[in-house]
């Protein structure tokens, strides 16, 4: 049997219910999911499709320590993040977050925490095409931009 990893970066289309399995408990009264996909307007520019590119271990350690982060406030919070990279159109599923916990409001908030950390601190870029042109955008912030296509070395501190 292949082993389940529950942080994990892909190229692959995420399957929603596969990320969801991987928190499903008995115990669990609220399972969140958080879909983030491709939108068509940013800032009234319309989009055509993305890039998502990533240093894969890194950020795979990165959205497992986003998972141990949880655990700390919902010790009994299951947590699992896939995130796609690659060419993604638009309505296509980009990050798949799943919480379980035993109620409601900690799965809400738990889920909210993973996709704002995911921002901060997990090395995931795109590249956005527009009608009009491209530009590698930069941090998940966009506060850094990557002209080069990727982060430099001091970028990944």
């Amino acid at each position: 049997m292949a082993e389940q990893k529950n942080f994990l970066i892909t190229e692959e289309v995420i399957n929603i219910q596969e990320v969801v399995d991987k928190v499903t408990d008995r115990n669990a009264g609220a399972v969140n999911t958080f879909i983030g996909t491709v939108r068509e307007l940013t800032k009234g520019k319309k989009t055509l499709y993305l890039k998502y590119d990533a240093y894969v271990p890194m950020a795979e350690k990165k959205l497992a320590q986003i998972g141990d982060e949880i655990q700390i406030d919902f010790p009994e919070a299951k947590v699992a993040i896939t995130h796609r990279i690659g060419e993604l159109g638009i309505t296509d599923i980009a990050v798949v977050i799943a919480v379980s916990t035993p109620h409601r409001a900690d799965a809400f908030t738990a889920s909210r925490y993973a996709i704002e950390r995911i921002k901060e601190i997990v090395p995931i870029w795109k590249k956005e095409h527009w009608e009009d042109g491209e530009e590698w955008i930069g941090d998940q912030l966009e506060k850094k931009p990557y002209p080069s296509g990727k982060p430099e070395k001091e970028d990944l501190q």
